[in-house]
């Protein structure tokens, strides 16, 4: 009797333990999945957080670029009116493609400040993309400034 009430506690015993012990794992596993949930949801929060701030720029940042992207395009009007003079000064028959390469430098120059000055500096505009493309644009307006008074001979 003493042997199989024993035998009878140790069962109990090791079945309560183990089940006890199961059951802390799903619960422990539950906690992590949860846990993991969470961080994912913050870190998706942390992302548009940053993608928020990286689309905006400051008021002061934007100022700053306006006012430098505003001398840039007048020092390119000028340099675009010194080389319609000097072609007139010349009194040479200036072919018609250079000419033509003026205008057309002329016209990526104001469509480049109509892009500025349309631009909306809030949440909705992709700042960086925005300055990007600026930049791309000015150094291609600029090497064909530089290429067009090279001369070839």
């Amino acid at each position: 009797m003493k042997k199989t009430l024993f035998t009878l506690a140790i069962t109990t015993f090791m079945a309560g333990t183990i089940l006890t012990g199961c059951q802390n794992s799903s619960k422990k596993e539950e906690a992590a999945l949860d846990n993991v949930e969470d961080a994912r949801e913050n870190l998706d929060d942390a992302k548009e957080e940053l993608t928020d701030a990286r689309k905006a720029a400051t008021q002061e940042e934007w100022d700053a670029f306006r006012e430098s992207t505003t001398a840039t395009i007048a020092q390119n009007e000028m340099r675009i009116a010194e080389m319609k003079a000097s072609m007139k000064k010349t009194g040479k028959s200036i072919d018609e493609e250079y000419a033509k390469k003026i205008v057309d430098l002329e016209r990526k120059n104001n469509e480049i400040k109509a892009k500025i000055q349309t631009y909306k500096n809030n949440a909705n505009s992709d700042w960086e993309s925005f300055k990007q493309e600026y930049n791309r644009d000015m150094d291609e307006l600029g090497q064909a400034l530089k290429n067009l008074t090279v001369d070839n001979k």
